[in-house]
Formats: structure tokens, sequence, C-alpha cells
């Protein structure tokens, strides 16, 4: 069985499925197996609540204070697992609950998850990736027309119930997209984090 919890950089992760709504050309399931502690992130099949439940119960959590949903796999491709394993780790755990997100969510299931989302997730960190949709299009290849939009949308709602949410892109992208994804996040109101590429 893959890893479904992994360690990385001093943060703990939660790999709970590798179903994905998008096929980004910078993907690293392109490239790696694994990432940290992690000998491999593929599934032979999702795994099942019981077997999250199992290794969160397997895993110390002594000097980690947040579990991060990012593996292999959209983690709300998976909601009902998401929600129900968050809810444990917090209530068994009192870690704090963080999604890294491609923010399709409400495209995936066909309505509003983030008044799902609220009561458990603390932070969400969503890819932004470029600062308009025909480049986003290009770059994260989404499965649904009008990704974009619905991705800035989510971010918009999610930012007035959840604690900390954040539009993200990486310091590869060339200075003027940059400069317009500031623009763009600032006119939502939602703050932008410009990760290193690693």
């Amino acid at each position: 069985m893959a890893d479904i919890l992994y360690t990385y950089k001093n943060q703990v992760y939660a790999n709970i499925t590798n179903q994905c709504n998008c096929r980004c050309t910078f993907c690293i399931r392109s490239h790696e197996d694994g990432v940290g502690d992690a000998e491999t992130l593929w599934h032979k099949k999702d795994p099942t609540l019981e077997e999250i439940k199992a290794a969160m119960d397997a895993f110390d959590f002594t000097g980690y204070d947040e579990l991060v949903y990012c593996g292999y796999g959209e983690p709300t491709c998976a909601l009902d697992i998401l929600l129900a394993s968050a809810k444990y780790a917090k209530e068994k755990y009192g870690v704090k609950i963080r999604i890294n997100t491609n923010g399709l969510g409400n495209l995936q299931h066909g309505r509003d998850i983030v008044p799902e989302l609220a009561p458990v997730v603390d932070a969400l960190s969503i890819s932004l990736n470029a600062p308009d949709a025909e480049k986003y299009n290009a770059v994260t290849r989404p499965r649904f027309e009008g990704a974009f939009e619905a991705m800035l949308s989510f971010a918009q709602e999610a930012h007035k119930v959840i604690p900390s949410v954040r539009l993200s892109i990486v310091d590869v992208l060339p200075e003027d997209q940059i400069e317009a994804c500031k623009k763009l996040t600032a006119d939502l109101g939602v703050p932008l984090k410009i990760r290193k590429f690693a």
C-alpha cells in the first residue's frame, strides 16, 4: 500500500486519493513516485476511512500541530473521506487542518462544498497557477469548463468562513504574470503566497 501519512520539511501530510480533475504540466506525479519520507504515494486503490484512521493512530503527532491534506491527488475528490478523517484527526490529535487544493471542489461535486469544509478546515492553500483563464487552462489542463472562474469564486467564498485562505503561485512565473496575479488577488481580497520552486 502507498503511504497515507508522510512527512516532508517538518510537516505531516495526508495522501488520501490519487484522483485528480486536472493534468497540470508541472505535476510532480509525472516525475517521482514519492515525496519526503514516502516511498510511494501511488495507491493501488484509494484508502478507506478506516485505513486512514489506522494510519493516523499509528503516527506519532508529537511536535506536529498541523495536518496537511496534500498527496498524489486532489483531496476534495474524496470529499466524504476528507471531511470524516479531518474531523477525526482534529478531535483525537488536536491538530489544525490545512488542505492544499486546486479549488475545483464545487465543480467536482456540483454544489458549494465550502459550508461542509468550514467546520473542520483551518486553512486552505489554493493553486492559482496563472493570472488569467487562458494561461491557467494551458498549464493546469482542468477537466471542467469555466474552471478558472470557479476556482476564484471558491477562494472568495472560502475566505469568508475559513480562518486562513490564500491563493498560491510559484516564483518561476514570468515577472509580468506574477504582478498580474498580485493585482488579481488584491482585487479579490484573498492573500497571495508566492512559493519557491523546489
